[in-house]
């Protein structure tokens, strides 16, 4: 770790980013009548902010932030805001606004990669701030299914499958192995996403939304198989 030394305009990034969600949490608690929604969003941006900066020190050794790695800030942000709202009363308000944060944290899915590929920032750093972020938003967006009873406890599995990823290494040293890129993983991360989205919106019936979820839940599971299979036939090479 650099002492205290950031790439350039992560600090302001990040503060800016806590500021965001604070206030728009701070907007949410009319909405949904929710008096502590600004406080768990406070604690949530200033945690998640704190490591984010500890993690920026210790990884990136790119000179600055980059508008990427903002765009992806912004998506987590999000995120964050998507987390504080679990707990809040449950009701129309709460899918809707779920829907439209979620919705606008896919939309800007992509736009981060496309951006440091044309700018010269891809690095490892913010390859692995993207694909945990879009990690923690599938979690979140499942609990908050779960919470509306929108569907089963069994819908945390799409968002845990990756963090039992994770626990597999530990146990598999194979399961380190990178693999390779693929269109067919980021799809269906895309697809999972949506298919919470949809079963977030008031509009759908309990059992239609169980359903949608099911199928995106399969779809991971299956493209997790795929790669399990992949990492295995290769770890008795």
């Amino acid at each position: 770790m650099r002492g205290a030394r950031w790439p350039r305009g992560a600090v302001v990034a990040v503060m800016l980013a806590v500021l965001a969600t604070v206030v728009a949490a701070s907007l949410g608690q009319t909405l949904l009548d929710d008096g502590r929604l600004a406080w768990r969003a406070a604690v949530l941006a200033l945690g998640g902010g704190g490591l984010l900066l500890w993690l920026v020190a210790k990884h990136l050794t790119a000179a600055s932030f980059g508008l990427a790695n903002i765009v992806t800030l912004a998506r987590g942000a999000l995120t964050l805001l998507l987390l504080a709202l679990l707990g809040a009363p449950v009701g129309t308000a709460l899918g809707w606004l779920a829907v439209g944060l979620g919705s606008v944290a896919v939309a800007l899915d992509g736009v981060d990669g496309q951006l440091a590929r044309s700018r010269g920032e891809v690095s490892d750093f913010g390859a692995r701030f993207d694909m945990e972020t879009d990690a923690l938003l599938i979690l979140v967006l499942a609990a908050l299914v779960w919470q509306l009873d929108k569907a089963g406890a069994w819908i945390l599995l799409a968002g845990l499958l990756r963090y039992l990823f994770v626990v597999a290494s530990y146990v598999w040293s194979w399961f380190e192995r990178p693999l390779p890129p693929s269109r067919r993983r980021q799809t269906i991360c895309v697809l999972q996403i949506v298919s919470l989205l949809g079963a977030l919106a008031p509009f759908v019936a309990p059992t239609q939304s169980s359903l949608v979820g099911l199928l995106g839940l399969l779809l991971l599971v299956w493209s997790f198989a795929v790669d399990v299979v992949w990492l295995a036939r290769r770890a008795s090479v």
